[in-house]
């Protein structure tokens, strides 16, 4: 039987390496970490479900697609039911209020980020949806943001709506009560 040989603590683990062997970095500091700008970018072509999403979107609707079996409604649609594999043609309006399910709230800064820290990355459960969307919560603290607790979304202003899931800036309190947890158990 073989046994494990420890590691230094930490995520990971690189041996030193022996340069004895090469006279031109001998004595040199090794590079630990470099810093490289990257950049990708992605073309989406969406299908016939995401694109009437997203065409609703742009007129400030959302809209899903209730599965011919379970009956459950699906949004962002993707024109299949992910339970039976069976399409989703049927077309559902939503409303623009929904209940947190789960949150985390981000205090690091990062590059690119556009929204101040501390901020609230939620999941939202919309009303008449069987499935949650993520989305940013404001117009709260984030000590105060909770489980259960109602948003309504905050539309761009409609000479900015386009055919986007930005099209929502964020969730932000509606003023109504909190929904019990145990209603939204099985979204956690």
């Amino acid at each position: 039987m073989s046994e494990i040989a420890e590691l230094p603590e930490g995520l990971w683990y690189q041996p030193d390496v022996d340069t004895s062997q090469i006279p031109a970095i001998a004595g040199v500091e090794a590079v630990r970490s470099i810093r490289v700008p990257a950049r990708v970018e992605y073309l989406y072509t969406p299908g016939r479900a995401p694109t009437r999403f997203l065409r609703a979107l742009a007129e400030k609707r959302i809209m899903g697609e209730r599965c011919p079996v379970t009956g459950k409604v699906y949004v962002p649609p993707r024109g299949v039911s992910p339970v039976v594999g069976l399409p989703t043609e049927e077309q559902v309006e939503l409303g623009h209020r929904g209940t947190v399910t789960t949150f985390c709230v981000v205090d690091i800064a990062f590059t690119g980020q556009v929204t101040e820290t501390p901020f609230v990355s939620a999941l939202v459960l919309i009303d008449g949806a069987d499935i949650t969307l993520h989305g940013l919560i404001q117009g709260i603290p984030p000590a105060d943001v909770r489980p259960g607790m109602r948003v309504e979304a905050v539309w761009v202003p409609d000479d900015e709506l386009s055919t986007s899931f930005e099209n929502i800036r964020w969730w932000r309190p509606s003023g109504e009560p909190d929904v019990d947890p145990d209603t939204i158990r099985e979204y956690l």
